[in-house]
C-alpha cells in the first residue's frame, strides 16, 4: 500500500502522461499537483515509485512513465465514476431517435463509446447459451407449402418451408402454431424435444422444422461485432508507426476481436486488463476495458474499448459503464422484463 503523498504523485505522473504522452519530471509533478515539499522529496518519492515498479524511466536523464503495475494501482482507486448528467441524457435522447431494432443499438454504442473514450470501441451481439422458442407463424405459399417463421426470445427470427404431403388451411395452420405457441414459449431446442406434447404427425412435421431452426440459431458461429475508433487509436503516438497497430489490425481483419471477449467470464461489471494481463499476446500492448450487458440468465453481449496502457481510464470506465447500463436496459425490453428493474440490478 503506497502512502497519501506516493498515491498523489503516482497519479499526477499518470494524469500528465494521459495527456502529454512525455515522460514527467519531479517539478512537472510539483507543478501539477502543488504538493507543499521541496523537489528534492518528490524526486526521492519517485525513486521509491521506481523500485517499487510503479513507474519506469524510459532512458536514464528523462522523466517517468507509468507502468503497468502503476496503471493497475492507479484503477483500482477508480471509485464510483460517472457519466456527466448532460452526457446520459444526450446519449438517451439518441437511442430514442433510431428505429429499435439491436442492429441499430449496437451501431450507435460503438459510436458513443468510441467517441467519449477516444479510442477503438468494439460491442458484441448479445448472444444466449441455447436459443428459445417465443414464437410461431405458420402462412399458407401454396395448398402444401407453407412458411414457418419462428421468433425467438431476444427478437432473433428464423424462417424455413415445410412441405406436406396434402394440401392444409390456413385455420389449420392457425390451430397448430396456437397449440405448440402455448407449449414451448420460453424453450431451448433439447426441452422442446424432450416436452411430452401430444402431437398430430402434421403437427410433427412443423415441431420438427422448429426444432432445426432452433439448433440453426445455436449452430450459428459469432456475428462480426461492432467496431468504431481506429481512427482514434492510429492518431496516438504510440501507434504512430504503423507496426505497433497492425497487430490490433490483423485481429479485426480475422474476426478474433469479437470472439476474444466473448471467451471472458463476468461476474463483475467492469474489468480492466491493463497490458500484459492480456491473455491474447496480439494485445498485450494495450488496455482493454471491458462491460457486460443483456440479461444474466438469458442473454448477454460485451461491450469494451481498446487503446494504449495511456488511456483515460476514468473516462473510459465511465463510458462503457453507462453504455452497458443502457443497452441492458435496451435488451430487457425486447425480452420482455422490466427495464428499469434490469438497470438497478446492473447498477454499482
Amino acid at each position: 500500500m503506497l502512502s497519501q503523498r506516493s498515491e498523489t504523485i503516482l497519479s499526477s505522473i499518470i494524469r500528465q502522461y494521459v495527456s502529454s504522452a512525455a515522460p514527467v519530471s519531479s517539478s512537472a509533478v510539483i507543478s501539477e499537483c502543488g504538493l507543499d515539499v521541496c523537489s528534492a522529496t518528490v524526486r526521492n518519492e519517485m525513486g521509491r515509485l521506481e523500485e517499487e515498479g510503479y513507474i519506469v524511466k524510459p532512458h536514464h536523464s528523462a522523466g517517468s512513465i507509468p507502468s503497468d503495475k502503476g496503471y493497475r494501482y492507479f484503477v483500482e482507486s477508480i471509485k464510483n465514476v460517472r457519466l456527466p448528467v448532460a452526457e446520459q441524457t444526450l446519449i438517451n435522447h439518441l437511442f430514442h431517435q433510431v428505429e429499435k431494432e439491436m442492429e441499430n443499438w449496437l451501431s450507435l454504442a460503438a459510436g458513443l463509446v468510441s467517441q467519449r473514450a477516444h479510442n477503438v470501441a468494439v460491442v458484441t451481439q448479445p448472444k444466449q447459451t441455447s436459443a428459445r422458442y417465443h414464437h410461431l407463424e405458420l402462412v399458407t405459399l401454396q395448398e402444401s407449402l407453407v412458411l414457418a417463421v419462428l421468433i425467438m426470445r431476444g427478437a432473433r427470427v428464423r424462417q424455413q418451408l415445410v412441405s406436406f404431403d396434402a394440401p392444409i388451411s390456413q385455420f389449420e395452420l392457425n390451430t397448430i402454431s396456437g397449440k405448440l405457441n402455448e407449449a414451448y414459449d420460453g424453450l431451448s431446442k433439447s426441452k422442446v424435444e424432450q416436452h411430452n406434447l401430444c402431437l398430430s404427425e402434421t403437427e410433427k412435421k412443423v415441431r420438427e422444422a422448429v426444432v432445426r431452426m432452433l439448433q440453426g440459431e445455436d449452430e450459428q458461429r459469432n456475428e462480426e461485432p461492432y467496431l468504431e475508433g481506429l481512427n482514434y487509436l492510429l492518431e496516438q503516438p504510440e501507434f504512430a508507426k504503423s507496426q505497433r497497430a497492425q497487430s490490433l489490425m490483423e485481429l479485426v481483419e480475422k474476426r478474433r476481436l469479437g470472439r476474444m471477449l466473448a471467451e471472458e467470464e463476468f461476474d463483475e461489471d467492469i474489468k480492466v486488463f491493463i497490458g500484459q494481463e492480456n491473455r491474447e499476446e496480439s494485445i498485450r500492448d494495450y488496455s482493454v476495458v471491458l462491460g457486460s450487458f443483456g440479461l444474466a440468465d438469458e442473454a448477454r453481449g460485451m461491450l469494451g474499448v481498446i487503446g494504449p496502457t495511456r488511456m483515460n481510464y476514468e473516462k473510459t470506465i465511465a463510458a462503457v459503464r453507462y453504455l452497458s447500463l443502457v443497452m441492458s436496459a435496451l435488451v430487457a425490453e425486447l425480452y420482455g422484463r422490466d427495464p428499469g428493474a434490469v438497470a438497478d440490478e446492473n447498477q454499482v
